[in-house]
């Protein structure tokens, strides 16, 4: 939403990942990953006001480093060196997401200043260089970019649009554990010789626009890793579940849960219900469209 021509406000959606496969290792360290990635409801809020000359970043959250390692800054930084803008900007960010929740939210808030700033420094860049732009920051970055329902393969960044899979409640549950990404992918194990599951289920069933049947093929190849590590988030999806929960999964390398329910209104409900702990952060969200993006 524009405030004027000099100032920009932007909603930066968290997501969770319907489905995570962890394929082969690359010869640059990562792994090749096929995910089915969703947008929800819950947001930062991204402010961007033009100054004369410096990037500038602030945040209401103490704890998140607001320095040129931040990904909103980097975002930035990132525009202006590819394309010799002079112009600075003051980035404001108003924090809702849970911080390295496997919730994406750094990754939101940059992509949130790469289309801001398309914007506000008339860059009139197409979506592709956005995307390429998005793909040199971190792996959810260009998805993020894009928002709605997606197949995400490569390391994450070569991203297949989907049909919509809006309108489904989620509730979403943030224990007070710091999990290292690098540590869950370091430490995954390809389970060679037992079936596994793929994408392809999944991917039909929302094509189908078929809720139960995307609520039981929901799978994570990390929680292999995650689950045995740190128990409370078996223990988050068992109480989910059991509180009527049509399914749940840990999002992305954790530690956040995720479950689904028919509308809004029902993840609601099952909040409520589900006696998750004094301790464990708790917000009721929905899936969104790309358009709402």
């Amino acid at each position: 939403m524009a405030d004027d021509e000099s100032r920009l406000t932007l909603k930066a959606h968290a997501k969770i990942n319907l489905a995570l496969e962890v394929l082969d290792k690359r010869p640059d360290g990562y792994h090749e990953v096929s995910m089915i990635m969703q947008s929800v409801s819950l947001h930062d809020t991204v402010t961007l006001s033009l100054q004369a000359a410096n990037i500038t970043l602030s945040c209401d959250r103490s704890e998140l480093l607001c320095d040129n390692s931040n990904l909103a800054f980097r975002a930035a930084d990132l525009l202006r060196r590819e394309y010799g803008i002079a112009r600075g900007v003051q980035i404001e960010l108003t924090k809702r997401i849970p911080l390295a929740a496997g919730l994406a939210g750094g990754s939101s808030d940059a992509a949130a200043v790469l289309k801001g700033l398309n914007r506000l420094w008339n860059l009139h860049l197409p979506a592709a260089e956005l995307e390429r732009l998005a793909a040199r920051l971190g792996s959810d970055v260009p998805f993020c970019l894009q928002g709605g329902t997606s197949l995400a393969t490569g390391r994450g960044e070569i991203l297949t649009a989907l049909p919509d899979f809006a309108g489904q409640g989620v509730v979403l549950a943030n224990p007070p554990l710091a999990v290292s990404t690098a540590w869950v992918y370091g430490n995954y194990r390809s389970a060679v010789g037992n079936r596994r599951r793929d994408v392809s289920t999944l991917r039909r069933s929302i094509e189908q626009q078929d809720f139960p049947a995307v609520a039981a093929a929901l799978f994570n190849d990390l929680e292999s890793v995650t689950v045995p590590a740190y128990p409370q988030i078996a223990a988050l999806k068992e109480q989910l579940l059991q509180a009527g929960a049509a399914g749940a999964l840990m999002s992305g390398s954790g530690p956040t849960v995720f479950a689904l329910t028919p509308d809004p209104a029902s993840a609601g409900k099952l909040a409520g219900q589900a006696a998750l702990g004094s301790d464990v952060a708790v917000f009721i969200a929905e899936t969104v469209a790309r358009e709402e993006m």
